[in-house]
């Protein structure tokens, strides 16, 4: 099971950018398609990002042109680059590795976006 420790949250003003960064251990993720989600509460766990073993991305549209999501296969490391934050980017992002059934999360990071 790929252990997942998230890194890199924090209070920043809008228009700011923070990255995040996320820890793999126990299990190389080279093979794994690896996301960002965030959560607010009271609200559903959502897709930010996402990369494909291939290094295909996909991006929820309310953040396409501002967040960069990318691995760096030799860390075991992924990372979500993000830009231009507004207030309702603020959530708890969390890290997450898929590979066939095996599905494993982070415990996230906060983002609190706000002046």
């Amino acid at each position: 099971q790929v252990q997942l420790v998230e890194s890199g949250g924090g209070l920043v003003q809008p228009g700011g950018s923070l990255r995040l960064s996320c820890a793999a251990s126990r299990t190389v993720i080279s093979s794994y398609r690896m996301g960002w989600y965030r959560q607010v509460p009271g609200k559903q766990r959502e897709l930010v990002a996402e990369i494909s073993s291939g290094a295909t991305t996909n991006y929820a549209d309310s953040v396409k042109g501002r967040f960069t999501i990318s691995r760096d296969n030799a860390k075991n490391t992924v990372n979500l680059q993000m830009n231009s934050l507004k207030p309702e980017d603020t959530a708890v992002y969390y890290c997450n590795a898929k590979y066939q059934w095996r599905d494993s999360w982070g415990r996230g990071t906060q983002v609190t976006v706000s002046s």
